[in-house]
C-alpha cells in the first residue's frame, strides 16, 4: 500500500509523546514493506533542520517539512473572537502546505492519506478534489476535552472565559471534521467511543431526517459513516529490556514535554500540594525534573532536592537510572505514551487516573493511582520503603506492554483497517 501522512509536526526526532506515536506507524509501515510518504508542518514551537534527518529516514519516508507560521498573534486572535471559527485549527492552514500536498497528490496514486491530528483536517477538501485515496485521522486526543479541562482548573475568571470558549469552538470543529473522513483511528479505547457516538447520532438524525418529509418514489443516498477502531502508542518492549546504568533506590522523577499546559499545571501542583510533606517525611529523597522545552519558572525552581535536568541526552538511559515515575496530570487526553515508555523499561508509575486514561492498566497491579495529595503521599511512601513491591509492580507493567502495546501487532491491526475501508 502506498500511504501520504500529513503531520502537525515533523515525526523525527521522535522526543515527545506526538513525534513518537506519529513515527510508530511511519516506521512500522515502512517496516512491514509499504511506501510512505511524509508531510509535516515545521514551526518555531518543534523547528527542525531537514539536513539533521538521517537519509536512511529521508530515503524511507521522502520526508518533506513545510514552514508554517503558529505564533500566537494577538491581533488575530482577538478578530478571531467574532467568528465561529476554532483558532486551534486556524493557525494549521497554509497556502504553501495545502501546494505542496496537491503537487504530491498529482506526482502519484495513494491508497490512504493519513491525517496526523485533528489540525491537518482543513485540507480534506483539497485531498478529495486531487486523490481517491481513503482519508483516516489519527485522533491524538479528543483535542477540545483538552481545554475544556483546562478550563476547568484555571481561577483567573477572564482566562477561565476565553479557555472555555476555545474549547467550544474546537469541539464544534471536531464533531464536524471526523464525518468528513473515511476512517478514525483513536488512540485509546473511551477515545474511539467517543467518536464512534458521534458518528451513530450523526446517522440517527440523518435517519430522523428522512421521515420528516414523506416524499414518495424519492431514494435517499446510503449513508456510509466513517468506520472507528482504537490503536494505541506501540513501541518494541526489547529494546527497553536490559538498560545499562546502576539505578538510583529511591529516587522520583517526572519525564516529558514541559511545554504542554497540562504537564506544567500538574507538575506545579505536586511541587505546591505533595512535595513539602514528602521532604519532610523523606528528607533525602530527591525529584528529577526533565523534559524538552522546559519553561522558565521551571528551569529556575529553587526547592529542596528538586534537581531541574531540562532535556536529557537519552530518554532510555535516564528512564533506567531512576525508580518512580510521577505523573499528576489532572487534564489531557489521548495516551500518554511516557507512561507506556517507563512502563516497558519496569518502573513503578504514580499517575492521577485522568494521566492513565487510555491505558489498560490496574491499580496496585501494573500502575500505581492517586488523585488527591494524600494518595500521592502514601503512594510514593509505600514505593519508598517497600522496593520488592516497587519491583513487582514495574515487573507487571512490562508484561502489560509486551501484550497490549507491540508496534508489530498494532501495525498488523492497522493495515487490516486499512484494507476494511477499500471494501
Amino acid at each position: 500500500m502506498r500511504i501520504l501522512f500529513l503531520c502537525n509536526k515533523s515525526p523525527w526526532p521522535p522526543k515527545e509523546g506526538g513525534p513518537m506515536a506519529m513515527n510508530m506507524l511511519i516506521e512500522g509501515l515502512s517496516g512491514a514493506g509499504h511506501q510512505v510518504k511524509v508531510l509535516a508542518v515545521n514551526s518555531f514551537k518543534y523547528n527542525i533542520s531537514a539536513n539533521d534527518i538521517p537519509e536512511a529516514y529521508h530515503e524511507k519516508t521522502g520526508i518533506e517539512l513545510i514552514d508554517v507560521d503558529l505564533r500566537l498573534k494577538p491581533l488575530d486572535a482577538f478578530f478571531n473572537l467574532f467568528t465561529s471559527e476554532s483558532y486551534h485549527v486556524k493557525r494549521f492552514i497554509s497556502k504553501s502546505f495545502r501546494k505542496r500536498i496537491v503537487a504530491v497528490l498529482q506526482s502519484g496514486e495513494f491508497d490512504v492519506v493519513q491525517l496526523e491530528t485533528l489540525f491537518m483536517c482543513p485540507y480534506i477538501s483539497t485531498i478529495r478534489k486531487h486523490s481517491t485515496a481513503r482519508i483516516v485521522l489519527r485522533a491524538h486526543n479528543i483535542e477540545h476535552l483538552i481545554w475544556e479541562r483546562i478550563a476547568e482548573e484555571t481561577k483567573n475568571p477572564l482566562k477561565k472565559w476565553y479557555t472555555r470558549r476555545l474549547a467550544r469552538t474546537l469541539r464544534i470543529f471536531e464533531e464536524t471534521a471526523v464525518l468528513d473522513v473515511d476512517g478514525i483511528v483513536a488512540i485509546t479505547p473511551n477515545d474511539a467511543e467517543y467518536f464512534d457516538g458521534l458518528v451513530r447520532q450523526e446517522k440517527l438524525e440523518i435517519g430522523n431526517w428522512k421521515f420528516e418529509f414523506p416524499i414518495s418514489n424519492f431514494q435517499f443516498p446510503t449513508l456510509k459513516s466513517p468506520r472507528v477502531i482504537d490503536l494505541p502508542f506501540g513501541l518494541n518492549p526489547g529494546s527497553y529490556l536490559n538498560l545499562p546504568g546502576p539505578l538510583e533506590f529511591p529516587s522520583l522523577f517526572s519525564l516529558g514535554s514541559m511545554n504542554w499546559i497540562p504537564n506544567q499545571d500538574g507538575i506545579r501542583w505536586f511541587l505546591r500540594d505533595v512535595w513539602p510533606d514528602i521532604h519532610n517525611q523523606f528528607p533525602d529523597l530527591k525529584y528529577y525534573l526533565a523534559g524538552r522545552e522546559m519553561p522558565q519558572w521551571m528551569r529556575s525552581l529553587d526547592v529542596p532536592n528538586v534537581i531541574v535536568l531540562g532535556e536529557v541526552e537519552n530518554s532510555r538511559d535516564f528512564l533506567a537510572s531512576k525508580a518512580i515515575m510521577i505523573v499528576p496530570l489532572f487534564s489531557g487526553s489521548g495516551i500518554r505514551v511516557k507512561i507506556i515508555e517507563g512502563m516497558a523499561a519496569g518502573k513503578t508509575i504514580i499517575s492521577t487516573s485522568i494521566g492513565a486514561e487510555g491505558i489498560r492498566c490496574t491499580h496496585l497491579e501494573n500502575i500505581l493511582i492517586a488523585d488527591a495529595p494524600c494518595e500521592f503521599f502514601e503512594m510514593i511512601s509505600i514505593c519508598v520503603t517497600e522496593s520488592a513491591l516497587c519491583a513487582k509492580i514495574g515487573k507487571q507493567a512490562r508484561k502489560l506492554i509486551g501484550k497490549e502495546y507491540n508496534t508489530l501487532f498494532l501495525i498488523q491491526k492497522l493495515i487490516a483497517f486499512y484494507q476494511q475501508l477499500s471494501e
